[in-house]
C-alpha cells in the first residue's frame, strides 16, 4: 500500500473584536493564523536496494468533490482514531481561510489541520472529544467530513480444502470447504481484518464426545478436557472420539497451517466437555453437569450437536435457562425430517440449527423441521452436507471434517448432518463475542438471528452480516 504523506498543518483561529460606545458593526470575517505554505502532496517511488528514492507529485490541482455526495460515512468501520477528514465546504468554497465561513472557522479554531489533496484536509480530533461528535460539529458548521478509513491487505488461508486452493483428497474424492463461503465466513474474516481485529473467538465449550487432542489440526487449540459422564467433571486425559473431533474441528481447526481444513475461528479457547460416551450416548445428568461446568468456567458459546426427539427435559431445561444468561447456546436440530426439532434445540433459550443440502433454498432431506404436532421453528440454517440417502447425493457435496486416525489419509472424512451445521453457527457467534466482548448473550443471539440471508426463503447463516452487526 502506498504511504500517504500529509502536508504541514494549517492552524485556523478566530479573531474576535469588540467596540465600545459605537453602533454594532458587521462581524469581520476571521482570518487564519499565518503559516508556512504547505508542501505538495507526494508519493515515494521505491527502488531496488541501494537505489535512490524519487519524489512523485500527486493529485496537484485535482479536485474530487464530485465523488463526495455518493459516499455515506460509516463511523463503525475501521478508521484511524483521533482523525477526521474535512472536505470542501457545502457552500462550494475550498478549505482555505479566505473561503471558509465564520461559522466554519469557529468550529476549526485551535484544531490541528494537515492538507492531503486540494479540497481535503485531515483534522486532529480535539482532546476529550469523540471523532463522530467532532465530525458532527464540523458538519453543523457547513463542512463535509468522513472517517480516515483503514485499508489492509487481505489474505486467504492456505489450507488445501479452502475454496480456491488445490482441494483436499478424502477417500479418493477432492473436496473443498464450500460451506465456509456459502455461510459468508471468509467475508466475516475480512470484516474483522478491516476493523483491525483477528478472527479470534470468545471461549467455546463443545458438549459432545471427547475431541482427539492429538490430532495435528487441533494442536494448541484445545483447553484441558473434562469428562462429565455420570459423576460430573473429572479433569484429566480424555481419549478422543470421532464426533467430538469433527465438531471441534469445524469450529477451530488450525487455519493457514498449509494442511487440511480451515476452522471458522482462527484462535481462542475451545474446551471439549465429554457428555457422550464412546457409543455416542449421554444422559440428562451428563448433559446437565456439562452445561453447569461450561457456565462456571465462563464459556461464552456452548455447542450441542446432539439431541433426542419428542421430549421436554425439565432438569436439563433448567440448566439451559441458567447457562443461557451468560452463554449463547447453539444446538443441532436433528436428523429426521418427520420428528420435529429435537431437544435441547427445541428449548426456547437455545438456537435451533437446521441443515442445508446442496442449495441454500432448501433444507437437506434429513434435516429436522417443524410439523403441526411439533411446531417449534428452526432459528437458523447452515450447510450440513447432502447425505447419502438424499436425492442428488455426491460425496463431494458432504462436509469435510477431522477424523481420528494415525495416518494422514485417515485424519479427514466426509460427513452430513445437523451436527455439522451447528458448529458453523457456534463459530460465528464466537467471532462476534470475540470481536465485541461487551455484547451480552441475549444481544448476540438477537444479532446473529436478525442478520441472516433470507434471499432463498430460509434464514441462512450470514457470518459477515452478523460480525458486522456485532461491531456496530
Amino acid at each position: 500500500m502506498p504511504r500517504r504523506v500529509l502536508m504541514p498543518a494549517l492552524l485556523l483561529s478566530l479573531l474576535l473584536t469588540a467596540c465600545v460606545d459605537q453602533p454594532p458593526a458587521p462581524e469581520p470575517k476571521p482570518k487564519p493564523d499565518p503559516v508556512e505554505p504547505p508542501a505538495p502532496a507526494a508519493c515515494r517511488t521505491l527502488g531496488a536496494a541501494g537505489a535512490g528514492v524519487a519524489s512523485v507529485e500527486g493529485l496537484s490541482g485535482q479536485r474530487l468533490e464530485g465523488q463526495w455526495s455518493q459516499a455515506k460515512s460509516d463511523w463503525s468501520a475501521a478508521r484511524v482514531p483521533g482523525q477526521v477528514l474535512v472536505l470542501q465546504g457545502s457552500a462550494g468554497g475550498d478549505l482555505s481561510g479566505d473561503n471558509l465561513s465564520a461559522q466554519a472557522l469557529r468550529a476549526l479554531s485551535g484544531v490541528q489541520m494537515q492538507a492531503v489533496v486540494p479540497g481535503v484536509q485531515l483534522a486532529r480530533t480535539p482532546a476529550g472529544e469523540d471523532d463522530r461528535a467532532f465530525a458532527g460539529r464540523l458538519a453543523a458548521a457547513g463542512l463535509r467530513t468522513q472517517p480516515n478509513y483503514v485499508y489492509r491487505a487481505l489474505a486467504l488461508p492456505n489450507d488445501p480444502a479452502f475454496p480456491g486452493n488445490a482441494g483436499l483428497e478424502v477417500k479418493g474424492v477432492n473436496v473443498f470447504q464450500t460451506y465456509l463461503t456459502r455461510s459468508g465466513v471468509p467475508a466475516a474474516w475480512d470484516v474483522l481484518k478491516a476493523a483491525g481485529k483477528t478472527p479470534r473467538g470468545a471461549s467455546v465449550a463443545v458438549l459432545d464426545s471427547a475431541p482427539d487432542r492429538s490430532h495435528p489440526e487441533l494442536q494448541g487449540r484445545l483447553e484441558a478436557g473434562v469428562s462429565c459422564l455420570a459423576a460430573g467433571p473429572e479433569t484429566g486425559a480424555v481419549t478422543g472420539s470421532e464426533h467430538g473431533t469433527e465438531v471441534a474441528g469445524l469450529i477451530g481447526a488450525n487455519t493457514s497451517n498449509g494442511v487440511g481444513l480451515a476452522g471458522v475461528v482462527w484462535s481462542g479457547p475451545i474446551t471439549g466437555i465429554e457428555v457422550l460416551d464412546r457409543s455416542g450416548s449421554g444422559s440428562t445428568v451428563d448433559l446437565t453437569a456439562g452445561l453447569n461446568y461450561a457456565a462456571q468456567q465462563g464459556a461464552r458459546v456452548i455447542n450441542i450437536s446432539l439431541g433426542a426427539p419428542g421430549i421436554d427435559d425439565a432438569v436439563l431445561g433448567a440448566a439451559l435457562t441458567a447457562a443461557a444468561k451468560t452463554a449463547v447456546i447453539v444446538a443441532a436440530a436433528g436428523n429426521s425430517a418427520n420428528e420435529g426439532v429435537y431437544y435441547p434445540a427445541s428449548h426456547p433459550d437455545v438456537i435451533a440449527v437446521g441443515a442445508l443440502g446442496s442449495s441454500d433454498g432448501a433444507l437437506a432431506c434429513y434435516s429436522a423441521r417443524p410439523n403441526p404436532q411439533l411446531p417449534r421453528a428452526l432459528d437458523i440454517v447452515a450447510p450440513g452436507g447432502v447425505g447419502g440417502r438424499c436425492p442428488g447425493f455426491k460425496p463431494e457435496l458432504d462436509i469435510p471434517v477431522l477424523a481420528v486416525g494415525d495416518r494422514v489419509e485417515d485424519q479427514y472424512r466426509l460427513e452430513a448432518g445437523t451436527s455439522f451445521s451447528a458448529p458453523l453457527v457456534s463459530g460465528v457467534v464466537a467471532l462476534m463475542r470475540g470481536a465485541n466482548p461487551g455484547l451480552s448473550a441475549e444481544q448476540t443471539r438477537t444479532l446473529v438471528l436478525a442478520n441472516v440471508n433470507r434471499s432463498g426463503g430460509l434464514p441462512v447463516l450470514d457470518a459477515a452480516a452478523a460480525v458486522r452487526a456485532a461491531l456496530r
